[in-house]
């Protein structure tokens, strides 16, 4: 007779618990829009919630602490002139949010320190290449101001925010619509997930794929692809026969995956979130009522289930907070915020310890608030691992910088003919006599200044003459 242990893990027995409802963020209208994304992004300072907005597009930012009910007056950012998508605040810098819309345009705000008191309808800096709405954001983990951006064009797009242009714009890879879209640790490649029911390993800066997968879930429904830190790719999709999946893939090696393992039959898209620092990943179904939990290690079958936590209500959609924005004295290990219809739920995730010491184990190092390098680096070929922190004694935030967009301005320049030429629609044979006609405009400028010199200097006389 063999026995079957049960495997040792130190999150066997972590449990969840919703707080209560005067912590919880009531009267707020969720967005209804057919998209699936999560709807709500958190930070240590704020949360997010995309809501229902009349004649455009709109989000609420709460301070952390602003919990209970929401004035149906309470400021929001409503730059957009179609519905919100998707959201994603800035990992370098907690005031910093970026949103992607229907209106095919990407906009990058700054919030006010202690939240908003007006509503913002003026963004830093719009970035447009997108031809179709755009569905998908996602700031690159170590490299100051760099945003991907994928669009319903089936077209990712890459930005230095802090000139507000597209360096790198990745067309003809994706012959249908993407449904997700990853930066790995570093964020030297991205996997994405699309329509065609591909998974892609794209080196963004080489614009290649490197592996890809075919069929990687045979169901017609939406995947989500996401990396993890050892380099693996982890998926979840649906079956030939409509059941829910996840799998684990080695991107040198995607013939075969490393694990596959069946779920159960219901319909709602699993968003899977990932925590580096315990390789445990939790996954909500949206219109699902639990949060379910694995351990990934290196022992098969490498996807270990952990347990489920369940409640009565459906979701809308799922925030998470980064690690250094958690409780590390109660031995929470995450913290999410569940969107209901009409309202946003905090739910906490718990190791059980009886010490009060600081446990080690369960915070190693994480990734912190600053960039490792900057946009120009990254884009010239550069990589930096992220710059990790101690949560010993909790994580106290810095002073963010405002974020600065440098636009580039062809006319702060020497001015370049050949582009004034285009502009004017004038033949590239009359360059040289557009450089004179420039000479003689310079030349009578220099003129016009001298005798406005000149006359402030007779002017000056006759007052003296005068008196």
């Amino acid at each position: 007779m063999f026995r079957r242990v049960v495997r040792a893990s130190k999150f066997r027995h972590v449990f969840g618990q919703a707080l209560k409802n005067d912590q919880c963020y009531d009267d707020i209208r969720v967005s209804r829009v057919t998209w699936d994304s999560s709807f709500c992004a958190v930070n240590p300072k704020f949360v997010a919630i995309i809501i229902e907005a009349s004649g455009g597009g709109a989000f609420l930012v709460l301070p952390l602490n602003k919990s209970g009910r929401i004035d149906k007056a309470y400021p929001t950012v409503c730059g957009h002139t179609g519905p919100v998508l998707d959201i994603d605040w800035c990992p370098h810098n907690d005031q910093v949010i970026a949103s992607g819309s229907e209106d095919c345009t990407v906009m990058v705000w700054q919030i006010p320190e202690n939240g908003l008191v007006t509503g913002l309808s003026e963004p830093v800096v719009a970035l447009e290449g997108h031809s179709k709405r755009v569905g998908i954001i996602t700031w690159h983990p170590t490299a100051r101001n760099v945003l991907l951006s994928a669009g319903c064009d089936n077209l990712i797009i890459i930005w230095n925010v802090g000139t507000g242009e597209a360096m790198i714009q990745l067309e003809d890879m994706h012959p249908d619509v993407i449904f997700s879209a990853c930066w790995n640790r570093n964020g030297s490649l991205i996997c994405t997930a699309c329509k065609d029911k591909t998974i892609r390993v794209i080196d963004p800066r080489k614009e290649e794929i490197v592996g890809e997968k075919e069929k990687a879930h045979e169901g017609a429904r939406p995947m989500r692809a996401i990396f993890l830190s050892d380099g693996n790719v982890f998926t979840t999709g649906f079956s030939r026969m409509s059941e829910r999946q996840l799998a684990l893939w080695n991107p040198q090696a995607m013939d075969e995956a490393i694990s596959v393992h069946e779920m159960d039959t219901s319909n709602g898209v699993l968003l899977p979130f990932y925590d580096p620092d315990t390789n445990v990943v939790y996954l909500c179904g949206k219109g699902d009522s639990s949060i379910r939990y694995f351990e990934i290690t290196d022992e098969a079958p490498f996807v270990h289930y952990l347990s489920t936590f369940t409640t009565k209500e459906p979701q809308r959609g799922m925030g998470y907070m980064p690690k250094r924005g958690l409780d590390v004295n109660k031995c929470e290990i995450a913290r999410f915020y569940k969107l209901h219809e009409r309202k946003c739920e905090p739910i906490i995730m718990t190791v059980p310890r009886k010490s009060d010491l600081f446990q080690d184990d369960l915070y190693p190092d994480t990734a912190g608030p600053d960039c490792a390098i900057e946009a120009e680096d990254w884009f010239e070929g550069k990589n930096g691992e992220p710059i990790l922190i101690s949560l010993k004694n909790g994580y106290v935030p810095g002073k963010n910088r405002d974020l600065k967009v440098v636009k580039k301005n062809i006319l702060d320049n020497k001015l370049n003919t050949r582009i004034l030429l285009c502009l004017c629609n004038v033949p590239l044979k009359n360059e040289a006599k557009l450089d004179e006609v420039l000479k003689e405009i310079k030349s009578l400028k220099d003129l016009v200044s001298s005798q406005e010199k000149r006359i402030i200097q007779l002017e000056e006389q006759m007052s003296k003459i005068a008196i």
